[in-house]
């Protein structure tokens, strides 16, 4: 897997979302990134791996 192209800053937020049960979308737009990425590691989030 290629290394993010996102800050770890913006990861962890996007974590946070996730754990709190916050839809990608809508993290998405509270973070700063792409509906698309953010669903991304939403996928990884739920296998509990996050890309690096």
């Amino acid at each position: 897997m290629k290394k993010s192209r996102i800050s770890k800053n913006k990861q962890e937020k996007l974590i946070e979302h996730f754990v709190a049960g916050t839809t990608a979308r809508c993290a998405a737009e509270l973070v700063g990134v792409n509906r698309k990425t953010a669903a991304y590691y939403e996928t990884f989030a739920k296998l509990g791996y996050i890309p690096s």
